[in-house]
């Protein structure tokens, strides 16, 4: 009972037991009907309990489980109630109830997270237990970097289920960059045609000597994104787009040379990237260049619901457009100081797009560089300052500092660290970041979002690879991203290891490769290819 993952704000411990039996209901109102189709659907694969529809909530009986709304409950709050009467899971919404019933899932033990059943006559059982619990921040998200190594469709899927475990509720899709783009765009069908394949891949970080001599790629159709946005959706995760301008673009480029600096140099010599680093390839700041993403973020509205759209904006290195006389005349045609404007006009040019279709612009602190676009929010990922600015400026910000929440960083010091990339960042370094920076005033600290950890791809190849370096170390962050957590040195961290004791049990019957407590297995070790540690302790700020 006290081995929950996230950590809930308020538990108080029964004396008995709820068991769940083959005569066992489950209810679950209008508003809730979804997350009772959820949860049957998946204790039924564990359990191999019939777990019939209950009509009522009092037809749940003393061994079965009701879903109801409770509206004097927060949006994502809920109420977990395990007595007499059987379990009652009460949400402020459906999402409320559906983090209600992941709890659920947890009491239950390791096995619920089965998908057959390992005995048919085991008894199910929750404790007696009363539960109230809500999340800390609205913005709990996770970034998977699917341009660099791309994730086949059932493995985004995994993902989403993976985040819903944690209680995680923003998934960040990066579908583009130098390396790849992943996403059908219909009316410009080279993107995918030719930007979504590689010749090889660089193996290790960008200095590396080493390649795999092989394509590498694959994209996702509009039909695949509308089946992951719906099943997002029935997990209660919002699908956040990104589509990377104007620097991380050399594969739209390689299928698009008018798309790049012309007049500096000859684009269509340009291949989809095959190895890492900050590209000098980047958009021409032209108003073909504009219409024609226009049209992909057309595209991308029709696929993606959600609030927000990314458009990345960082590492955008000025030096072809200083030596482009159409980036030149671009600049001063609209009487602006430099490059650095430039940019700032390129990303307001979209803030003020997508605001007239009712949506808000996102990107990487970057988009600070020569004034920021009005409406925009900020990833704050070079640590804490650009969040800091940003939110003193009266913006929203999602905090992802690389130093803090980077999960490509390396998880131990150790010689047996595959690819070590980063600063060392260990399960307990998680565990004790803090999204929101003390510097800020009680009203700036408003705009805080939340927070998000970030996987990038460069250097995993696999699932087993995202796995390793995402696990356990997700779990922690989905503590600090979910619990009224205090002062990062007065968190209990031996408390956590403790609990994660079971959690441990709960990856291994969902399948996930984690890095173990003591140290990479041997399989997951990558001898020999070389990475780019960073010594000593990352700057805090």
């Amino acid at each position: 009972m006290t081995d929950l993952i996230p950590a809930p704000r308020d538990v108080v411990a029964g004396s008995g037991e709820v068991r769940l039996t083959a005569h066992s209901r489950l209810y679950a109102d209008a508003a809730t009907e979804g997350v009772g189709h959820w949860l049957r659907t998946v204790l039924r694969e564990a359990t191999g309990l019939p777990l019939r529809e209950g009509r009522e909530l009092g037809d749940a009986g003393g061994d079965g489980i009701g879903l109801q709304l409770d509206t004097d409950l927060g949006p994502e709050e809920y109420r977990l109630v395990s007595d007499q009467n059987g379990v009652l899971v009460e949400g402020g919404s459906a999402a409320g109830a559906f983090w209600g019933a992941q709890t659920l899932r947890q009491l239950l033990g390791p096995d619920a997270y089965r998908r057959a059943p390992l005995d048919r006559h085991r008894t199910w059982a929750v404790p007696h237990v009363t539960i109230a619990d809500a999340p800390r921040f609205p913005w709990r998200g996770l970034m998977l970097d699917v341009a660099r190594h791309f994730t086949p469709k059932e493995g985004v899927l995994r993902c989403l289920d993976l985040m819903a475990a944690h209680k995680l509720n923003v998934f960040h899709f990066h579908l583009t960059d130098d390396q790849g783009w992943r996403l059908e765009i219909r009316r410009h069908p080279l993107l995918t045609e030719i930007g979504s394949w590689r010749a090889r891949t660089k193996t290790g970080h960008g200095t590396s000597p080493l390649w795999e001599e092989k394509p590498h790629g694959g994209h996702y159709t509009q039909d695949d994104i509308r089946e992951i946005v719906a099943y997002a959706a029935e997990r209660h995760i919002t699908v956040v787009p990104e589509i990377d301008v104007p620097g991380h673009s050399q594969a739209a480029i390689a299928a698009y040379p008018e798309l790049g600096n012309t007049d500096v140099i000859d684009t269509t010599a340009l291949s989809v990237r095959d190895t890492w680093g900050v590209n000098p390839n980047v958009l021409a700041p032209t108003d073909n260049t504009l219409r024609f993403y226009e049209g992909v973020f057309e595209e991308v509205l029709e696929l993606f619901p959600s609030e927000f759209v990314h458009v990345g904006g960082d590492e955008c290195p000025k030096g072809q457009w200083r030596r482009s006389a159409t980036a030149q005349a671009r600049i001063r045609e609209l009487g602006l100081a430099d490059e650095d404007e430039l940019q700032s006009w390129f990303i307001g040019h979209f803030d003020d797009w997508l605001s007239a279709r009712g949506r808000r612009l996102i990107g990487w602190d970057e988009i600070l560089e020569g004034g920021l676009a009005r409406g925009a929010a900020v990833s704050s990922w070079r640590g804490y300052a650009g969040g800091v600015a940003a939110a003193r400026a009266g913006h929203d910000v999602v905090m992802c500092p690389e130093q803090q929440v980077y999960l490509d960083h390396r998880q131990s010091p150790g010689p047996d660290e595959p690819v070590p990339i980063g600063w060392v960042r260990t399960l307990e370094d998680v565990y004790r970041f803090e999204p929101v920076p003390p510097e800020l005033s009680p009203e700036e600290a408003r705009h805080v979002l939340g927070t998000q950890a970030n996987v990038w791809t460069e250097v995993m190849e696999d699932q087993a690879r995202v796995d390793y370096q995402t696990f356990p170390r997700l779990a922690a962050f989905a503590e600090v991203a979910w619990s009224d957590l205090p002062a990062p040195a007065a968190r209990d961290f031996t408390g956590f290891e403790r609990r994660m004791t079971a959690h441990y049990r709960r990856l291994d019957a969902l399948g996930v490769a984690y890095r173990p407590p003591s140290g990479p297995l041997p399989w997951q070790r990558r001898p020999g290819v070389p990475g780019r540690p960073l010594d000593g302790p990352p700057p805090h700020r």
